[in-house]
């Protein structure tokens, strides 16, 4: 007695597991998971707006910058240096010169600025490794909400004029090729000029305007499974539409749509950080790569490139990450592939 064959997603899961740059990338990917949960959470990233270091701190690699000569004739200004004596002017202040000074010289202690950050700060002395971090919070979750939500109205409308045809699928392709036929960037931006900044808004923004893609691959699938026999068995035993589209057919192409929506994840964290960088992106009292991005313009002309090296560096890793285990999905979810195992 033969012993039964391996489904679909055992045989995928298996040539994954062959696939070194695939599981690679999945590391990395789950990695950078962790660090958006660390985010949300709170234990990492989450005092960025707070001012840990001197205005540009430089990276701790570096060491401090230079310090400043003072000028002609004016002492250097020093944390132990003596308060002004007021005793001329209010007469109860020789009372509480000694709580003055002790209170002076202890804030002075624990609030005084660091010379060096991990990776260096930013013109309000904020650390630039707390920033990546969070930003990494939103512009990744930016990415993938949006992504589900363009790959919802994707799969349900191209279901819908895939098995249904006639007059409701003229009216979807009519609403697909005016969606498709205005360029998507300038789409983005007009959506945008109307909702506004804030991660809602950008999380609609992209989900409205990039389902089409998702939509076009979906509906020639419905198309090509909705003659099939196992579609046919289902509706001679009573299945009603509704049963034979998501019940039977949708699970045999949710392949199809798990590789467009990691494609579009990634699509759409660029989207973002274009947003973000021409302001119509996440709103002022957050951050992501895109304001970081925007903040590292004027400093890379002064000469301080720790804020743009880093913002780069984080969304570069985890964009390629991301792309490459696309591929590996993709391949290893390919019908084409599966006569090949042996």
């Amino acid at each position: 007695m033969s012993a039964p064959s391996e489904g679909v997603w055992a045989l995928a899961a298996r040539r994954l597991r062959g696939d070194r740059v695939g599981m690679t990338a999945i590391v990395v990917v789950a990695l950078y998971a962790l660090l958006v949960l660390a985010a949300v959470t709170g234990l990492a990233g989450a005092h960025w707006q707070q001012e840990r270091g001197v205005s540009y701190a430089p990276p701790t690699l570096l060491g401090p910058a230079p310090q400043a000569l003072p000028m002609p004739g004016l002492p250097a200004p020093s944390a132990s240096a003596p308060l002004l004596d007021l005793s001329s002017v209010d007469p109860l202040a020789p009372r509480y010169r000694e709580w003055d000074e002790a209170t002076a010289r202890q804030s002075i202690e624990t609030t005084t600025p660091a010379e060096t950050l991990p990776l260096g700060g930013d013109r309000l002395g904020r650390s630039v490794l707390d920033k990546a971090i969070k930003g990494s919070q939103i512009s990744i979750l930016v990415g993938v909400l949006a992504a589900v939500v363009a790959a919802a109205i994707g799969t349900v409308l191209g279901a819908l004029a895939g098995f249904l045809g006639g007059r409701v699928g003229d009216l979807l392709e009519w609403v697909y090729n005016v969606f498709t036929s205005i360029p998507g960037i300038l789409l983005i931006f007009a959506f945008a000029a109307v909702a506004g900044r804030g991660v809602t808004s950008v999380v609609l923004i992209l989900g409205l305007t990039g389902w089409t893609g998702i939509y076009r691959l979906v509906r020639a699938e419905f198309m090509k499974h909705a003659a099939r026999d196992y579609v046919r068995a289902a509706e001679a035993i009573g299945a009603s539409r509704m049963q034979r589209m998501f019940r039977h057919i949708l699970p045999n192409v949710s392949h199809v749509v798990l590789v467009q929506l990691s494609i579009h994840v990634v699509g759409f964290i660029k989207y973002e950080v274009i947003l973000s960088y021409l302001g119509l992106g996440v709103s002022v009292d957050q951050v992501s790569w895109g304001t970081m991005l925007a903040e590292a313009q004027s400093e890379l002309i002064l000469g301080y490139w720790w804020q743009i090296a880093t913002a780069t560096t984080f969304m570069a890793v985890f964009v390629t990450a991301f792309s490459l285990m696309t591929d590996a999905l993709r391949d290893a979810l390919d019908p084409k592939l599966r006569g090949l195992e042996g």
